[in-house]
């Protein structure tokens, strides 16, 4: 039996605070995330509620302990873990536009999930078809790629539905297992891919519990796109292979089933391409469930249709540098067919099929367009931030555009 990590006591927790840790001493990372906070040293102190001398000579090193009581105060105003403060790990933070991931994490790491252990709360349970036009309103919040006013809500959204399941079991099963979901979708994003497995994991468990097998089958999409995130190749395609093969629509199936079975031939399709595997298949499979749909379908909180088909076979040539195939798939979208943060990253992919094809005028124009659409999405966005280097370093003299979109990246 593994013996499980020392909790740290408070003598610990004062000599890491001395800087003798291993990340420098407290005062210089309380000043950058301070700084990161855009808070002043008086908006902090009275968040705290100490003196702001206090929070002055911790940062300037003249005072080289604190009691644990308040580095927990100093941790929970600047949300971050404790262990941020003292150095021994990575911080999770929140997200600058706003919005609490150390709460997101929370409700989704909590000791109600162990056997036994009651929730205690005595609320009246929230009706499910209330929860359920909450999570479609932040459902379009996340398409908008408004990730700062997704964190607000999704935490305390995640615990009402969390309690209403409780209490009246499956009437609330979809409201929970897609709640669960949006916050692993936003959780990749945000580059936290152990947690976003985490809450997808709890979202596929939930729907399994419930009589709906296309959800149940559908959210293994994202978990598929978590795999891919951690370079899980062989895994992520299979998973999103098996689970089209299950729910494979027949020639009658009503819209949703096969949008939601295009949905999973085009996830299983991304980790394929990048494995450099032939994806001829999967790329005439959903074209061909984009055609029997003939426009775009909402299926939980997605879609599919011929545009959907057409945006991931643009990904997969570009991944495989075929910028010219890449690009004529691209010419099948039309304006309008994919909206807010999925139009986006169609418009990173087309701007990547442009550089190789060394179109650098129209990878930045592209480039331009999907900052445009949500300024924040585009900073989480790695594929931007590799392009915008790329671009910049081929230019004798940068570009105003190129100055403008490194200085979005923070590049």
């Amino acid at each position: 039996m593994t013996k499980p990590p020392a909790i740290p006591c408070d003598c610990d927790l004062i000599r890491e605070a001395s800087g003798l840790s291993e990340s420098g001493t407290i005062g210089s990372r309380l000043r950058v995330i301070r700084r990161e906070r855009n808070l002043t040293q008086e908006e902090l102190a009275e968040a705290v509620g100490v003196s702001r001398e206090i929070v002055a000579k911790l940062e300037q090193g003249r005072r080289q302990s604190a009691r644990t009581t308040t580095l927990m105060k100093l941790s929970d105003a600047l949300d971050v873990d404790l262990s941020e403060l003292t150095g021994k790990r990575d911080r999770i933070g929140a997200d600058r536009d706003g919005g609490r991931v150390l709460a997101l994490r929370d409700v989704l790491v909590s000791p109600t999930f162990l056997p036994g252990i009651d929730s205690q709360d005595d609320r009246e349970p929230t009706p499910a078809a209330e929860l359920q036009r909450a999570v479609d309103a932040a459902t379009d919040v996340y398409w908008k790629g408004d990730f700062g006013g997704l964190l607000a809500r999704l935490p305390g959204l995640i615990g009402e539905a969390r309690h209403a399941h409780a209490a009246t079991g499956s009437a609330a099963v979809r409201p929970l297992a897609l709640a669960y979901d949006l916050g692993a979708s936003l959780l990749v994003h945000l580059g936290r891919d152990d947690l976003a497995a985490l809450a997808s994991e709890r979202a596929i468990v939930t729907a399994r519990d419930g009589d709906d097998e296309l959800l149940w089958a559908t959210l293994h999409a994202t978990y598929s796109w978590i795999l891919l995130h951690q370079a899980r190749l062989a895994e992520a395609e299979d998973l999103a292979a098996r689970m089209a093969d299950r729910i494979e629509p027949s020639f009658s199936a009503d819209p949703q089933r096969i949008a939601a079975w295009g949905n999973l031939l085009v996830t299983a399709l991304a980790p394929a391409a990048a494995a450099r595997r032939d994806v001829t298949e999967y790329i005439s499979m959903a074209g061909a469930a984009g055609e029997r749909l003939g426009g775009r379908v909402s299926v939980y909180q997605t879609s599919f249709g011929p545009a959907s088909a057409a945006m991931q076979a643009t990904h997969a040539h570009t991944v495989r540098r075929e910028p010219a195939r890449a690009l004529e798939a691209a010419r099948r979208i039309r304006p309008g067919d994919l909206q807010g943060i999925s139009r986006g990253r169609h418009l990173l992919d087309v701007a990547q099929a442009h550089t190789d094809a060394r179109h650098r005028r129209a990878a930045v124009e592209c480039l331009q367009e999907a900052r445009d659409l949500s300024p924040v999405w585009f900073r989480h966005q790695g594929v931007a931030r590799s392009l915008v280097r790329d671009i910049r370093e081929e230019e004798t003299r940068p570009s105003p555009a190129i100055r403008s979109l490194a200085k979005s990246l923070a590049v």
